[in-house]
């Protein structure tokens, strides 16, 4: 029997590996493996005789979370570096480098989050995704030429002009001053030049985790629709998005391409147009789709018997397309049995048998407050003796 596991984290208890390497102690519990003989490597045990391969992958949708759970599955390391935060101030940002040396996992709310603001300061016109572009350059001075950026849980609405400016961009207003940060002197641009831009970048690949379709401007882009939630009044949004169509059209001026259309431009207060536009070597995907193809699960699974995956709540949204689905469609390509565990699971979670899932179970054994169900080492526990008594069952 081959087993692949791909959980996903349970927020506020288990990693993504924390969760995985739960459910592999309660197969080899099961299987009557000899965790302290069998063990090859940290994610890959096989019994003696070859009878049984467990094979323990990261998993995150891009989001939140996929920078520790890369780094953690795929042997990485993190780096902190100080960075330009959303409103001007000095913050500290991590990502990682995988254990290729060559591959950065980035997510811009390190730098540039709404929760590096607080409620009663967000600023749109002023917050700036400068630092997103210091994390970018310090990566490729570490000789980073492979990008994963999540751009996810965004503060900012600048069309990306700051992460541009960080990265040697001259955005300059009719006297040739540079704008000032945010979305306020958008409008303003008179010239953009790139004679500072490094060479590195020119031989950089950068993979945008981006599930959000809407475009740059419009009633449908950044300003008018994610706006709001970083502090865009009602009275600014069309004189917002008047400023980001100037943009978009001297940023058309100076690449010769327009993207300002384009499934995603608007992602991240318009982060998505400025990667599209001024990188030509970046490509918009799902983040979830970068992340399997991150942690080459189609590669483990072309062979397995059973899958595991799960997140902390089941229910009728993962059905929609959220991380398990993906992996129980990856799964399914090769004739796998797809099995989830979860933290909970709701009434309407049967949709995700129709969606790929063929059996998923809760793992909370008992009465129990979500306090204590969420404290790691019972969560922990309570995973592998889930799947142990699964796996028993099987093994009948």
């Amino acid at each position: 029997m081959k087993v692949v596991i791909a959980i996903d984290s349970f927020k506020g208890s288990m990693s993504s590996m924390e969760a995985g390497r739960a459910a592999k102690a309660g197969i080899e519990r099961a299987r009557g493996i000899d965790r302290t003989e069998r063990t090859c490597g940290a994610d890959r045990t096989e019994r003696a005789h070859g009878a049984d391969r467990i094979v323990v992958k990261p998993l995150a949708d891009g989001g939140e979370g996929t920078t520790e759970a890369l780094v953690e599955g795929l042997g990485g390391e993190y780096v902190t570096v100080r960075v330009t935060g959303p409103l001007g101030e000095q913050t500290e940002a991590r990502y990682g480098i995988l254990g290729d040396k060559r591959t950065a996992v980035l997510e811009m709310a390190e730098a540039s989050g709404i929760i590096l603001i607080k409620r009663e300061e967000l600023d749109p016109s002023r917050a700036t995704t400068y630092g997103v572009g210091e994390m970018i350059l310090d990566a490729a001075g570490r000789g980073c030429r492979e990008f994963i950026i999540g751009i996810g849980g965004s503060g900012t609405c600048d069309g990306g002009a700051g992460m541009r400016q960080a990265l040697g961009d001259e955005i300059a207003d009719g006297d040739g001053n540079p704008i000032r940060p945010g979305i306020r002197d958008l409008d303003r641009i008179a010239s953009i030049t790139a004679k500072h831009v490094p060479d590195a970048l020119k031989a950089c690949h950068f993979r945008i985790a981006c599930d959000v379709k809407n475009p740059l401007c419009g009633e449908n882009g950044a300003v008018y629709v994610f706006g709001p939630q970083k502090g865009v009044k009602e009275e600014e949004k069309q004189s917002f998005d008047e400023k980001m169509k100037h943009f978009a059209d001297k940023t058309q001026e100076f690449t010769g391409a327009d993207h300002r259309m384009a499934e995603g431009a608007g992602a991240a207060g318009g982060l998505g147009f400025a990667f599209l536009s001024y990188l030509p070597n970046a490509e918009l995907q799902s983040g979830i789709d970068i992340v399997l193809d991150a942690i080459q699960l189609e590669q483990e699974v072309k062979d397995a018997d059973i899958v595991i995956t799960g997140e902390g709540r089941l229910d009728f949204q993962t059905a929609m397309g959220k991380v398990p689905v993906g992996v129980a469609r990856l799964a399914k390509k090769y004739g796998a049995k797809v099995l989830a565990f979860a933290g909970g699971v709701t009434k309407d979670a049967g949709e995700c048998n129709a969606a790929g899932i063929d059996a998923f179970f809760p793992i909370v054994r008992g009465v129990t407050t979500l306090d204590e169900a969420m404290v790691p080492e019972n969560a922990r526990e309570n995973m592998a003796l889930s799947v142990e008594q699964v796996f028993r069952a099987l093994s009948v």
